[in-house]
């Protein structure tokens, strides 16, 4: 028989990512909606374990939709790795009457997730991460925001250089993933797109299509280079020195976690939120949220993080010749 459910925790863990707050909203008013209490754990698995951990109402999630960020608060925490944190983590759950916790965040929070069923707290992780690397799920909260920001950001400099007849490399994030170098790089028209599973380091490839593209009349050159890769400036001086082209990088960072959520992002997560708070109601443990084939989905975590993702062939090929 499953667990009876009276009071969830809800936290964010790793990274902030847009639509968090959208998902925590949805959290709390659709486990209250079910009869259930809902607590808020701040900055995470490190809040957790300092006892940062506070009521939640309908009326504490109001006006937070439209927020970046999270409400909660986030931190990394790797001492959570360990067995003795993994049981004292458990134990101030049960100490705050805490049944059942719903983790926002990416991998490495569920692994966290993960730990805590084994100790007896029903655990239900949802995806937040800008990356769109977890491979349960085509959809992750932040991703479609993260594009968005950094594709503006990207029109604009692409207007300056070519202005200025310059070379123009991007970095955008991901980690080691090249999901969001591909969309912007396609839906930036760019000439050259670096993802770090493709990429064989030959910079001599590039330096060759800078220069047939000057030759052909292009005036600038657009190079999205993927955080996994990284070294935008080394590499900016070596294609300025070889090709006698100016040559600027731009690492657009941080920036791209922040700023009001799309609404795809406000939406999905809202979707997600509520999800994972019926799913936990219920008596579901040890699961991860995940939209596939225009539907939202739950499955088992370690299956989930068994999966392994990689960039589509197809839309890889597609990207290669729009560049040309």
């Amino acid at each position: 028989m499953a667990k009876e459910i009276k009071t969830i925790g809800v936290l964010t863990s790793g990274g902030d990512a847009p639509g968090m707050n959208a998902a925590i909203r949805a959290v709390v008013r659709k486990a209250i909606a079910n009869g259930v209490k809902v607590k808020g754990i701040k900055k995470g698995y490190k809040g957790l374990l300092n006892e940062e951990i506070v009521d939640m109402e309908k009326k504490d999630v109001s006006d937070t939709i439209e927020r970046g960020g999270t409400i909660l608060g986030t931190a990394r925490c790797p001492e959570f790795k360990t067995e003795e944190t993994q049981l004292k983590a458990a134990e101030i759950c049960q100490k705050h009457g805490i049944d059942g916790l719903v983790v926002i965040g990416g991998d490495g929070s569920y692994r966290g997730a993960q730990a805590l069923a084994r100790h007896g707290i029903n655990t239900i992780g949802l995806p937040g991460t800008i990356d769109l690397d977890i491979a349960c799920t085509e959809y992750t909260i932040g991703f479609d925001t993260a594009i968005n920001t950094a594709m503006q950001a990207i029109d604009k400099i692409r207007d300056t250089s070519s202005s200025h007849e310059r070379c123009s490399i991007i970095e955008v994030m991901g980690r080691n993933a090249g999901y969001i170098a591909l969309w912007c790089g396609v839906a930036n028209g760019a000439e050259d797109i670096l993802l770090p599973e493709k990429y064989d380091f030959n910079e001599q490839n590039i330096i060759n299509n800078i220069i047939n593209n000057r030759k052909r009349g292009k005036t600038h050159h657009i190079i999205i280079n993927a955080e996994g890769i990284g070294h935008s400036t080394s590499m900016a001086r070596r294609i300025e020195a070889a090709t006698g082209i100016e040559t600027r990088a731009t690492i657009l960072g941080y920036m791209q976690r922040g700023g009001s959520p799309t609404c795809k992002d406000r939406f999905y997560a809202s979707i997600m939120g509520a999800y994972a708070a019926d799913i936990i109601c219920e008596g579901k443990s040890n699961r991860v949220v995940g939209y596939q084939h225009g539907e939202f989905v739950d499955f088992d975590i370690e299956d989930a993080l068994a999966m392994q993702k990689t960039i589509p062939e197809y839309q890889y090929q597609v990207s290669r010749i729009l560049s040309l």
